[in-house]
This record gives C-alpha cells, structure tokens and sequence, in this order.
C-alpha cells in the first residue's frame, strides 16, 4: 500500500506509508525502479549463462550495476533548475573529451573510442547520450515552439558535431544512439510531419554521399544485412548464427544454459551484442516476450513521468530519455533477428557493459528528479 489512513478525533486523512515515504524523499519513482530491477536481475541470470558460467562476469556487471544506481540516486536528487543552467558546459566538457579522445584515445578493437585513466576507462559518447538531448531541450526552453528553420539549423549543428566526433572513432551504434536522442528532443518539440519527410529524404541523401566515407567493414555490414548468405563465414556469420539460436529456441526454449550455439560458442558476442539470441535460444519466445513486456512497462511509466513534468526543458529532456530506452531495445533486437544492420547496440540492462549501464541509469536518475520537482512545485 502507498497510503495509510488515520484518524485523527472526527478527521480522517491519508499519509504515506514508510516504503512509499522513503521513495518520496529520495525522490525516486517505485514502478519504474522495479521494472528496472526485474530487467536488471533477469539480465544477470542470462548473462551468467551467455558468458560460459563466469561467475567474475557476473561480478563485475553487478558492480557496474551499484555504480549505475549510485549515479541515478545522485542524479534524481538534482534540482532541474541547475541542471538547466549546467547544460551547455557539460555539452562542450563531452565535445572537449571527444576531441581529446580523437587525439590521445586508448585504441582497442580497432576502435579509438576510451580514456585510459589507468583505474578505468571512460567513454566519453557515452556522456553525449545524455548530454545531447539535454542541449537541445536547453536551446529550445525559451523559443516558440515548433521550431523554426533557424533553430533547426542550430538543432542539427548541435546533434552532428559529437555525432561527427564519434563516427570517426568509429562508433556507428553509438553515433546513431546519440543522433536518435538529439532527433526525437526536436520531434517532440513539435516538428510538422513535412518538415520530418524533408529531413528524411535529406537524410538519404546524405547516407548515399557517406557511403564513399565509410569504412570496408562498415560497408560489409549494410550490404550483409541485405543479404547475410553473400558471406556466411565472414561479415553474414553473426547474422546467421543469431537467426539460427532464436529459431532453434521454439516457443518455450531450449532451458538455462542448455542452449547449442551460445554454450558451444558458434554464436558470437553472445554476452554484450546478440544476448537477445541468448534468450530466444534458452527461454524461448516466451522468454523473449516477458522481458519486451518488462521493457514496454519501463518504457511507459517513463514516457507517463514525462508528461507530468513542469516546463519545456524537463518535458523535451524527459520524452527524449524515455523513448531512448526504446531505441536501444528496438536496434539491438532489429539487428540480432535481421531487420536491422549489426551497428553495436547492446541490449540495455541485459548486455554486458559499465559505461551503457551507467548511463542508462544516470537517465533515469535525471528523469525522476524532473519529474519529483514537478510534484514539490504543485504540492
């Protein structure tokens, strides 16, 4: 129960309850930490699996876990009022670490992507997932809404500069995560349908003349994607193996840790990017279905925090965040069955990671503290 009843002589009121009072102060939203909390805990017990039943894994994502509540505890007790006026130096902090990056970047996997700072390493792009949105519903606070063809100028300037930066690392998924938050901000700013189909068709345009830009096994991922039997040793084999886990899963899977590609290791990246085959292999589609369901609920009580939100900032900032959690889900399931290219998208609280998870939750942290300051203001 979120409230109790008690009388006082003839009087009778309603007081929260001590669960329900503690999640006040911390302002922090119940429903949403628990759908968080499922998801977070149905990941470990997959990833258990998926990582060959490496304990340490296991360890180690629980630690990026605690990091990751520790930073939405912090962050939900922000007051958006300073989180407004911080935004435009934390954008040029995260386009400084990017440049650093590009210059003095830790090089692994092919990739230019980390700061070592010799305890860890940091990602900047992970920070321009946030940071991004947040600057576009900065610029937009003040101006009439929708935006004007002004503002979307200074709009795209501001989403392309890191999303420039971390394509050259190169970091597609991430570039088109960050893209994808800075877009839906001005989406919600209430951009006309025409001006979204100009942009669209500007987009094509301007994928075609990128083309000549991209790397080779950039390429081989677009051209796999059309076709994954071109090369179904090469750059269609994680396809391939992926579509053959979650067919071979039914309806009811083949079981915890019994599942032939994960555990005999055909399947590859099997615990950060095609975890989602992990799960229809081993727990089937009703596996899957639960945890689209658990992911549908977070994603609607975020989307609900952020209608109740207090001004513009909060209200673009807010959605964006929200349905950023979407994105993610529908990338990395869209390219693990084939509807999508392999750009590198985890599944968010399931796949492996410490920088994703982190910022995932820093997000959450960020949204309940708009929408907590929200309630104070109108109570």
């Amino acid at each position: 129960m979120i409230y109790e009843e008690v009388t006082t002589g003839s009087r009778t009121r309603r007081t929260l309850t001590g669960a329900a009072r503690v999640l006040f102060a911390l302002k922090i939203d119940g429903p949403l930490v628990i759908g968080l909390a499922l998801i977070s805990a149905f990941g470990l017990v997959v990833l258990y699996s998926a990582s060959g039943q490496s304990g340490q894994t296991v360890v180690r994502e629980v630690g990026h876990l605690v990091l990751g509540t520790a930073a939405m505890l912090l962050l939900a007790q922000v007051n958006p009022n300073f989180l407004r006026r911080s935004t435009p130096w934390i954008y040029l902090a995260g386009c400084f670490l990017l440049v650093v990056v590009a210059v003095f970047g830790h090089i692994g996997m092919g990739a230019q992507r980390w700061l070592d700072l010799k305890i860890f390493r940091f990602q900047p792009s992970e920070l321009m997932k946030i940071a991004v949105p947040m600057m576009c519903a900065w610029y937009l606070h003040e101006r009439p809404l929708p935006p004007s063809p002004l503002s979307l100028v200074v709009l795209g300037v501001i989403v392309m500069v890191p999303v420039s930066l971390v394509v050259v690392q190169p970091d597609l998924g991430t570039a088109a995560l960050i893209a994808a938050g800075g877009a839906l901000v001005i989406i919600l700013a209430g951009l006309r349908f025409r001006v979204i189909a100009a942009l669209a068709a500007l987009g094509a345009v301007g994928a075609w003349f990128g083309w000549s830009f991209m790397h080779d096994y950039q390429r081989k991922r677009v051209l796999t994607f059309l076709d994954p039997q071109t090369d179904p040793l090469g750059a269609g084999y994680h396809i391939i193996q992926s579509q053959i886990a979650i067919g071979s899963g039914g309806v009811f899977g083949k079981g915890w840790m019994n599942g032939s590609q994960a555990q005999l290791e055909f399947l590859p990246e099997r615990s950060t990017d095609f975890i989602f085959a992990v799960i229809g292999e081993e727990f089937g589609l009703l596996g899957l279905l639960v945890l689209l369901i658990l992911y549908v609920f977070v994603v609607s009580r975020a989307v609900f925090l952020a209608t109740q939100t207090q001004d513009t900032f909060a209200r673009l900032l807010a959605g964006s965040l929200a349905l950023t959690f979407f994105v993610y889900v529908f990338i990395n399931a869209g390219m693990v069955t084939g509807l999508l290219p392999v750009v590198g998208v985890p599944l968010p609280l399931v796949s492996y990671g410490g920088s994703s998870v982190v910022t995932l939750l820093a997000g959450f942290g960020i949204l309940m503290a708009l929408y907590s300051r929200r309630k104070l203001i109108g109570s």
